[in-house]
């Protein structure tokens, strides 16, 4: 993308015109990207078909067939003039004139059941490519981590597998059996006029550098074109899909006539780009045919004068120029079909470069498993983590929670409270040390061991169209009902969801648009207890709820974090830990970022952070009679509820 982004009540705001290294999908950034590329298009398009290369091997014979009876016409047509005709005008015998016609009957026939067969098989293999292409994307978009997502709009995701996947649908559905069969037609046609009629074919192919001059530069020329294209169509799918994602702001901040002023600056951009195609193909198509004519006029002078002459004979001339016709109207059909050829192509280029992309939190090849019982003892050794190379969150930290602790992390905005949360919870990896789990580093863990002992909550918790109980269910979908609404009971939730009109079999529509902003939370809160992890992790949880809600939540958190008894084998010292931590029952690994104070009474030791480093570590109460950094931030909330 060349041009500056501006971001005016969350809606962005593109400035410039699209161009190859506006998708860092591409990785085009010089000339020189352009073979790597393509070879990386290529390699993707070899893995989709190397499966069916059996039924691709009978499609190709397919199309030799139907090409040889087609080509078979034009000769019979020649055979009919100068050798079936004469014996029936010289001596009544219509023996080779039938001949000819059931020949001609049975190329129709093989040309008709080959193109028939063709399209068949043609159809069930490239439905299975497209089906592959479509499970390999999704699947990778998922396996990308959250740093790929947070940089890659969701717009852009959506084109790929939208307008990028019709792109190559439609040259499959459409078209690819007349691309191949016109080049086919191209080949054969020049090889059977050479043997037809050599010098008639030398002043045929006198045509030939001029309609390879125009080849070369409508290739060139249009694949800049349709390049441009996909990207100027995928700017107005980012748009068109994050203007109403945030459909509210929009409203809210009175954005609609902006909005509305991009949408047509992106619309026109893409209009544009598509006229530039156009106006390449209003080029190209009418040269092609004024060429072909042109050639069709000077071989008919030509080969009129040879058949004066005796040179030639009148069948040959005739087939001479059916063949012309099959010479130059793949040509016509090519220049239409590179429209589909050069999307596709465009779109095949996009969707490699999403397969390319590696996941910057990656799955390990010979994961570790983790000891049983999971305790869920946390350390972080020496962690270095930035979301920029030149700039640390978080400089060194080292830090140790044992099994079944609660720790609060406060402290200022960007202080790295969420940092420590979404390394604890393998979103990133730090940059050196390492984070470990019950002393296996995360890295070595496999991702689903990992999600299942380590789970996150946020304020914004995601839950998806269907009813309350798959929403719950989430991160245990073999969950029974019961199961489910003990979890809900356990959270406090399940009081007003007895009250929704279907209970929990109601749809919560779309991001749980029929819920209000606690009563998700809370949703997302039983989910958690359900999946009973080993390691909770509540980044600003609760914000989004109301004193009373809030209240409930954390008598229900008392609760959840205690736990399973058996969890960490009965080991009551486990939940005492360096930092002074009130001994008792053990429970699950709790991390609890909160601004709100409230929650943070619930947790056995506080750490404040600053700059990335730890400033003050202990439980609340120690913390608030020694009068630090915890003690003036405890101060400000009780002043707030005065």
């Amino acid at each position: 993308m060349t041009g500056e982004r501006n971001t005016t009540a969350g809606q962005p705001e593109w400035r410039g015109v699209a161009d190859d290294a506006g998708d860092p999908l591409t990785g085009l950034t010089s000339p020189g990207d352009e073979a790597r590329l393509r070879a990386r298009s290529r390699a993707l398009l070899g893995s989709l078909a190397r499966p069916h290369r059996r039924m691709i091997a009978v499609a190709i014979a397919l199309l030799l067939l139907q090409n040889a009876a087609a080509m078979a016409g034009p000769y019979l047509v020649m055979l009919g003039i100068d050798r079936a005709i004469p014996p029936l005008r010289d001596t009544g015998d219509a023996g080779p004139l039938i001949a000819v016609a059931a020949a001609f009957a049975v190329a129709t026939i093989a040309e008709y059941a080959g193109k028939r067969s063709f399209l068949i098989l043609s159809a069930r293999v490239g439905q299975a490519i497209l089906y592959d292409l479509r499970q390999r994307v999704y699947r990778h978009f998922l396996r990308l981590s959250v740093g790929f997502h947070e940089r890659y709009t969701s717009g852009r995701v959506v084109a790929r597998l939208t307008s990028d996947m019709d792109s190559i649908a439609e040259l499959v559905e459409g078209g690819i059996d007349d691309l191949v069969l016109a080049g086919l037609s191209v080949i054969s046609v020049a090889g059977i006029l050479l043997w037809l009629d050599p010098p008639l074919a030398v002043v045929t192919l006198l045509a030939f550098p001029f309609l390879l001059w125009m080849s070369v530069w409508f290739a060139r020329a249009s694949t800049a074109a349709y390049r441009r294209t996909r990207e100027a169509v995928a700017l107005l799918i980012v748009h068109f899909v994050e203007s109403l994602g945030g459909v509210r702001a929009v409203h809210a901040f009175r954005r609609e006539s902006r909005n509305q002023e991009i949408f047509t600056e992106v619309n026109d951009g893409y209009r544009q780009a598509s006229l530039r195609v156009f106006r390449l193909i209003a080029i190209y198509s009418p040269g092609l045919k004024g060429i072909g004519n042109v050639a069709i006029a000077v071989v008919l002078t030509y080969g009129g004068w040879q058949v004066l002459h005796g040179n030639t004979e009148i069948g040959v001339l005739a087939a001479f120029l059916l063949y012309l016709r099959r010479f130059f109207e793949p040509m016509q059909e090519l220049s239409q079909f590179y429209n589909s050829l050069q999307s596709a192509t465009a779109a095949l280029e996009k969707l490699s470069g999403v397969l390319a992309e590696r996941p910057e939190v990656p799955e390990p090849d010979r994961p570790r498993p983790l000891p049983t019982p999971v305790r869920g003892a946390v350390r972080l050794h020496r962690v270095t983590f930035g979301y920029r190379p030149d700039r640390l969150v978080l400089p060194e930290l080292t830090l140790r929670i044992p099994a079944g602790q609660t720790v609060a992390l406060v402290g200022a905005t960007g202080a790295g409270k969420s940092t420590v949360a979404k390394l604890v919870a393998r979103l990133y990896d730090p940059v050196s040390g390492s984070v470990t789990l019950d002393g296996v580093d995360l890295r070595e863990i496999s991702a689903a061991d990992l999600r299942r002992h380590v789970i996150m909550v946020t304020q914004e918790n995601h839950l998806f169209a269907g009813s309350v109980a798959d929403n719950i269910r989430f991160g245990r979908p073999d969950a029974t009902d019961a199961e489910v609404e003990a979890a809900a009971r356990a959270i406090g939730a399940h009081e007003f969801i007895a009250g929704l009109p279907e209970r929990y079999a109601t749809d919560v529509h779309r991001r749980g648009g029929r819920l209000s902003a606690g009563q998700r939370q809370l949703v997302a809160f039983a989910r958690a207890v359900l999946a009973d992890p080993a390691v909770l992790i509540l980044d600003e949880a609760t914000s989004s709820l109301d004193v009373p809600s809030e209240r409930l939540v954390q008598r229900a958190l008392q609760t959840m974090l205690r736990g399973d008894p058996t969890r960490h084998n009965g080991d009551p010292t486990e939940r005492n830990g360096d930092s002074g931590g009130a001994a008792g029952v053990p429970g699950r690994t709790a991390l609890v970022i909160a601004h709100r104070l409230s929650t943070v009474q619930i947790a056995d030791r506080v750490l404040v952070l600053d700059g990335g480093r730890i400033v003050e570590d202990g439980p609340p109460a120690d913390l608030v009679a020694d009068g630090g950094r915890y003690a003036a931030l405890h101060q400000q909330w009780r002043d707030s509820l005065s």
